[in-house]
């Protein structure tokens, strides 16, 4: 894995001119490629130009890397992400933020669209995650383990920083954006859930539900990247407001909900040091 996270830096460095060490990574999820926009002298590469990477295959996952500026500082960003689903496995569906280490990142915002099992959400919020229930049938980090990539057992007591998650609330409330906090379940799809899933996540302590991240943040942790993750609430899995959910639709709110989102990223990058 190490030639290939190298061949694949060494090529993104090469067609965007990357001549130091850049910080900030960011994974842009369902409907929620148009954050790209607020990005400023970008550049992009699909994703088939990279050496060793997937190819992504859902619709609103563009399959393009972006490098440019936000708030005056160098960004990449995974303009679609990976899934389980697609028939990768998770150490395929996560190699991206092996590069991103290799790039000299070292803080990852990760955002996607999630069905809402919290009575006090509605379709169209933020929710910010503190915690995660990781509920694929594998790990990424599941094999022999590299002592360079990261150790044998990461603690994972602080799977999303703390200090970013107050940054965030801070911008959310500065800005009149309500910005719920919750745990995240991480699922391996592709079917969106029976009343009785969304009634068992809700019962083991999940606030949402989705496809993703789960994977992206535990090798994020492994690499000792820092995470920020957020949720658009794109569908309701609380009983008496379950309805039919497409893909299609999960997509149009993440759109809507998306201008929120990139003012939160926008000012948090801008805070970072």
């Amino acid at each position: 894995m190490l030639d290939h996270i190298q061949e694949a830096s060494d090529l993104i460095k090469r067609e965007f001119s990357i001549n130091q060490p850049l910080s900030i990574g960011i994974i842009l999820g369902s409907g929620l490629g148009e954050f790209a926009e607020v990005i400023e002298e970008k550049q992009s590469l699909p994703y088939e130009k990279i050496p060793h990477f997937p190819i992504s295959t859902v619709e609103g996952h563009d399959g393009q890397l972006i490098y440019g500026t936000v708030s005056g500082k160098k960004v990449l960003a995974l303009k679609g992400r990976f899934h389980y689903y697609e028939g990768y496995d998770l150490k395929q569906a996560t190699f991206p933020l092996r590069v991103f280490k290799a790039l000299g990142i070292n803080t990852v915002l990760i955002s996607n669209a999630s069905g809402g099992l919290n009575p006090k959400q509605k379709i169209g919020d933020l929710m910010l995650l503190d915690d995660h229930l990781h509920l694929f049938p594998d790990n990424p980090l599941r094999g022999v383990n590299d002592d360079r990539l990261g150790p044998r057992f990461p603690d994972m007591s602080e799977p999303y920083s703390e200090s970013l998650q107050e940054l965030a609330m801070n911008i959310a409330k500065e800005n009149d954006i309500l910005l719920h906090r919750g745990v995240y379940a991480g699922t391996p799809g592709p079917t969106y859930e029976t009343p009785a899933e969304y009634k068992f996540f809700r019962i083991i302590g999940a606030d949402a539900v989705g496809m993703s991240t789960t994977p992206e943040v535990i090798v994020a942790r492994h690499s000792d990247m820092k995470v920020l993750a957020i949720s658009v609430i794109s569908d309701m899995g609380v009983e008496g407001q379950i309805v039919e959910i497409s893909h299609e639709e999960v997509q149009e709110v993440a759109q809507m909900a998306a201008p929120n989102l990139a003012k939160i990223f926008t000012q948090l990058i801008e805070k970072l040091n």
